[in-house]
């Protein structure tokens, strides 16, 4: 009873693969008439070029220009005779314009015995060749080539049915899969590599456990989810953690960035989709890994530009294939991204990526533990303090941290040392954040503007309250800066209250404020300096709500792009006097801090022209050297001195 259902579903099976197969295409015998036809046209139209040009005599005239001392050689091929004229003599018959070296003509049907003999006479060299036929040398010739041609033909059109067409990955496997895999046993990255996101680890815990023993979760009724997407930062770890994963699991890792995915022709990126997930599907319990998924899962509809074929179908195909997940197939999906508000609501729906994961840059204490690892291999001096290392390098991801490493361990062996000190670190820490340092030649003016320009900084930064420590001034060329002002937060900061950001704004703008009080100008050194002041401005005003004329109001300012070589711009939300409003608060915001920096430098021109003068001699000064210029001990906390005395009055 059961069988009959079963063989008209194989039947009907059956039906629909045969409609999947590609009508045949013409038959051998038909290519093979085509191709012996075009053989002979190009015989009968090259012949006469193939052979050399000559003229056909009679044997009696032969015999004469023989006599004659006209001939050159001769050569004898069965009973034909062919032979070339000397190059001083032409022929009587031969055209103006066409000289006829060579001849041929044929041996009567009785024998010549005196024909060598006056051959040699005459001074004629005589040849003797094996008759053949001609036509079949030409026939070969002219045929290798369109055989190699019309084989290579036939060998594309049975790759193609073999794949299903052009995009089937027949053809030089173009739709197959690049995914990178990863054995169980080359996947020796695990969570002890990886430091700091437990959050992250315990959410991706209960995936391993299910790759590990399925059966424990099925049993509870409880489906693992299809999909895990890990977002945030560059170089937070992303990647990292999906191999750390699959390790833990030990499972079959497919690695594949989204870009990979797409090619010029519309179709290969849907192929390699299916190839992929086929891969992973077949060799289950494993892991697929997709990179920069935003490349090829940004919400359909949108943009500039209008759609993209490729992309779109490449994006419904990785939607179809996560629809298809059997629950006992042991597969997992997990992606990367940076970019998460461009992804598609399809993609990230409940049933593809159940799962959001992110990852967030490292505060003091993680950038400490993923400071230990990566010197783990790294021979490091006593006075090598990573905690303190960790303080320096706020904002900083663990990319950024490994980068570190590597940079302080290539200044240790360009030094010719054998352990890596504090010195690597603070001087590759300012490489990364500077830039190398330049050997430009400036002017002794130039000099003593930049010298103004980053003092008026750092005593800008030192006076106002709340603000960052300086740590290092310097008028050594860096990057593209010809001076630095180097401040580093004491902690890692999650919220900007409003005095904090306009004292930001005002210690950018004490470059320019000193320069207008020492020089009476300006110059064009502080255009990276304004364009950092207006645009936090900007978001004071537009997003953070800290303008009392605008309002707690949040308003979307499109950005520019360039398309087709033309500007546009992503409308705005707002009306054309509403604009007019947020441009006034802004230049407000900006000239009343640089009026508050140019006051608090002219307050104390003494202490400016001290650390001016201090970096005109010795080109860079620590904090410590600072606080002693301007006699100040802190920045952000009461005076030590004040307590001191207070102290002192107490004993007293």
């Amino acid at each position: 009873m059961n069988q009959k259902p079963q063989n008209s579903q194989q039947q009907k099976d059956g039906q629909q693969q045969r409609k999947d197969v590609p009508p045949p295409g013409p038959s051998a015998i038909r290519y093979l008439i085509w191709f012996f036809l075009l053989i002979m046209v190009m015989l009968y139209f090259s012949r006469t070029f193939i052979m050399p040009e000559q003229i056909t005599i009679s044997y009696t005239e032969f015999k004469e220009q023989v006599r004659a001392e006209n001939v050159a050689e001769v050569t004898f091929r069965g009973d034909r005779i062919r032979g070339e004229f000397r190059s001083e003599y032409t022929p009587p018959d031969a055209d103006d314009d066409a000289a006829f070296e060579q001849f041929e003509t044929v041996l009567p049907a009785f024998d010549d015995p005196y024909l060598v003999d006056l051959l040699e006479d005459n001074n004629v060299k005589v040849y003797a060749e094996r008759e053949s036929n001609p036509w079949l040398t030409y026939f070969l010739l002219l045929s290798l080539p369109w055989i190699l041609i019309i084989a290579y033909f036939i060998y594309l059109r049975r790759q193609m049915q073999q794949g299903g067409g052009m995009m089937g990955g027949g053809l030089f496997n173009v739709g197959k899969s690049k995914a990178k895999r990863y054995n169980r046993e080359d996947s020796s990255i695990t969570y002890a590599d990886v430091a700091v996101v437990e959050n992250a680890k315990k959410d991706l815990q209960e995936i391993v456990e299910y790759l590990k023993d399925p059966e424990k979760f099925k049993e509870l009724g409880a489906k693992i989810p299809k999909g895990v997407l890990l977002t945030g930062p560059p170089g937070t770890g992303k990647t990292l953690l999906a191999k750390a994963t699959a390790g833990e699991a030990g499972v079959a890792f497919y690695s594949i960035s989204g870009s990979e995915f797409i090619e010029m022709f519309v179709g290969v990126g849907a192929s390699r989709v299916r190839d992929t997930f086929q891969n992973a599907k077949n060799e289950a319990p494993a892991i697929i890994f997709i990179d920069e998924i935003d490349s090829i899962g940004r919400a359909r509809g949108t943009g500039l530009g209008g759609g993209h074929d490729e992309r779109e179908q490449t994006l419904n195909q990785v939607l179809a294939e996560m629809d298809g997940f059997d629950a006992r197939e042991s597969v997992i999906v997990m992606a990367a991204t940076n970019r998460p508000d461009v992804l598609d609501p399809a993609l990230t729906r409940p049933g593809r990526f159940d799962r959001q994961i992110t990852l967030d840059l490292p505060h003091k204490e993680a950038r400490e533990q993923i400071l230990k690892i990566h010197t783990r291999k790294v021979p490091l001096e006593e006075d090598v303090d990573l905690s303190a290392v960790a303080g320096q390098t706020v904002g900083f991801a663990g990319a950024n941290l490994e980068n570190l490493v590597n940079e302080a361990a290539l200044l240790a062996g360009r030094r010719k040392k054998k352990k890596v000190s504090m010195d690597e670190f603070s001087d590759a820490r300012d490489k990364i954040l500077l830039g190398a340092e330049r050997e430009d030649m400036i002017t002794d003016e130039e000099r003593n503007i930049v010298a103004y320009h980053e003092a008026g900084h750092a005593l800008v930064a030192k006076l106002l309250p709340g603000t960052d420590p300086v740590q290092k001034v310097t008028i050594i060329p860096r990057g593209r800066a010809l001076g630095v002002t180097e401040q580093v937060p004491e902690r890692d900061r999650y919220n900007y209250n409003k005095e904090y950001v306009l004292n930001r704004i005002a210690i950018m703008l004490g470059g320019r404020a000193a320069e207008r009080i020492i020089f009476n100008d300006v110059t064009s050194g502080a255009a990276n300096d304004l364009k950092q002041v207006t645009s936090i401005a900007r978001k004071m005003v537009t997003q953070w709500g800290m303008s009392e004329k605008i309002g707690p109001v949040s308003y979307k300012v499109g950005e520019e792009h360039q398309f087709l070589g033309k500007e546009m711009a992503q409308p705005k939300d707002f009306s054309e006097y509403t604009a007019k409003l947020i441009d006034d608060e802004i230049k407000r915001i900006v000239s009343e801090m640089e009026d508050k920096a140019r006051k608090l430098l002219e307050e104390n021109r003494n202490k400016l022209d001290a650390l001016a003068h201090a970096l005109l001699v010795h080109e860079s000064i620590t904090a410590d050297e600072i606080n002693r210029l301007i006699g100040q001990k802190t920045n952000n906390e009461p005076e030590k001195e004040a307590d001191e005395e207070k102290e002192k009055e107490g004993e007293n």
